[in-house]
């Protein structure tokens, strides 16, 4: 055999050794407002919606990076909408209810600051798109919340904000209220919105025996009220109905979380799809 055969024998060999190989070293990289689970990076906290002046672009950038801290946003000129400790300033006319806004708003994962309340699906979804983000699925959500701790009481400092106090605090400011994967305030503080609509339900029948948290996912709505978006985890005034398993598009009677709803005790978080890249030693 010549030697050129020989290198074309040789090369050959080595793409099939390689393509026989299982992908080793490849490592999950997220924004650092975020942490990784499965493939999608969560946001670390929930959300806070910020208006920022349309000259500061380089603030506006950071926020899509996910490298936005609550410094830059202050020092950068920014004002949060609808703190949920106030739920004022509200969202301006320039982002109403149902999202269609002509000024875009900022969603940001960021540690202390009182996350964004009042807000409607509608508004969650553009601010989290406005930030190269999305609201989680359900079962996104879901897998992002295991191992965050359920006491079911608060002992006001470092438990889950379910009802030691009868407002929303800062993000993060509850160490152990921590999810395995590394997000904070998964249960209590605020509740959630998620992605996934459903039909309004007619009942709360809870989980039985599997768990105490609040279940009202039973029986279609024959009501012409509409459909109902999901909310997860139980906000400040829920007790021991808060929980990784907390799952309520309320009852009709009660109007259920029709997408167009918003009040005070219910927020959202954001997650993108994570880019695989080689790990570095």
């Amino acid at each position: 055999m010549n030697q050129r055969r020989m290198c074309r024998a040789l090369a050959i060999a080595v793409v099939c050794v390689a393509a026989a190989m299982p992908a080793v070293g490849l490592t999950l990289r997220c924004p650092r407002d975020s942490v990784t689970v499965g493939d999608v990076c969560i946001d670390t906290y929930e959300a806070s919606v910020w208006q920022i002046p349309p000259a500061n672009t380089g603030l506006v950038r950071l926020v899509q990076a996910g490298r936005a801290t609550l410094a830059d946003l202050t020092n950068g000129g920014a004002t949060q909408v609808s703190p949920a400790s106030t739920c004022s300033p509200t969202f301006p006319a320039t982002f109403d209810a149902t999202g269609n806004w002509t000024s875009p708003l900022f969603a940001v994962s960021a540690a202390g600051v009182v996350p964004t309340s009042c807000v409607t699906w509608f508004q969650a979804e553009q601010a989290c798109a406005l930030s190269g983000k999305r609201l989680l699925t359900n079962q996104e959500w879901q897998r992002a919340a295991a191992g965050t701790p359920d006491p079911g009481t608060d002992d006001g400092g470092t438990d889950c904000n379910v009802g030691g106090f009868s407002r929303p605090l800062a993000s993060g400011s509850r160490a152990k209220c921590k999810s395995n994967w590394g997000a904070f305030d998964m249960v209590g503080n605020l509740e959630e919105w998620v992605a996934d609509w459903v039909p309004q339900s007619t009942d709360c029948p809870g989980w039985g025996a599997f768990s105490d948290d609040v279940m009202c996912l039973a029986g279609a709505s024959t009501t012409a009220t509409g459909p109902s978006a999901l909310v997860r985890g139980g906000g400040f005034t829920n007790f021991t109905a808060a929980g990784v398993f907390a799952l309520d598009p309320r009852p009709a009677s009660t109007l259920g979380n029709s997408p167009a709803l918003a009040r005070k005790s219910l927020g959202f978080r954001c997650g993108r799809t994570t880019i695989s890249t080689p790990a570095t030693k």
